[in-house]
């Protein structure tokens, strides 16, 4: 089974996660929550989680030392509700932004 490290933000979500079959970690849950950045991405690349973060600062760090992450930006965020609003109701679909 595939294991992901929820950072803060996404704490609440652990139980989703684990709907769809992943072993979900909070930070907290491992003794990190208010940790610094470092700490934690050293953490999931130790012990090979992906780590889930909104936090580009830490994706970063994640980048430098080749740890496994995602990052959920704002701007993905709204891609997803947007595609959602469209899907559920299609007379949107035209929507011109005018």
């Amino acid at each position: 089974m595939k294991k992901i490290l929820l950072d803060e933000m996404y704490s609440g979500l652990k139980e989703y996660f684990e709907l769809f079959g992943w072993e979900a970690i909070t930070v907290s849950e491992v003794g990190l929550q208010g940790a610094k950045d470092r700490d934690i991405v050293l953490y999931a690349k130790k012990n090979d989680f992906i780590l889930v973060t909104q936090d580009q600062r830490m994706a970063d760090m994640a980048e430098i030392i080749q740890a496994k992450y995602v990052l959920v930006s704002s701007g993905l965020i709204a891609k997803i509700v947007d595609e959602k609003i469209r899907e559920k109701y299609p007379e949107t679909r035209d929507f011109s932004g005018k």
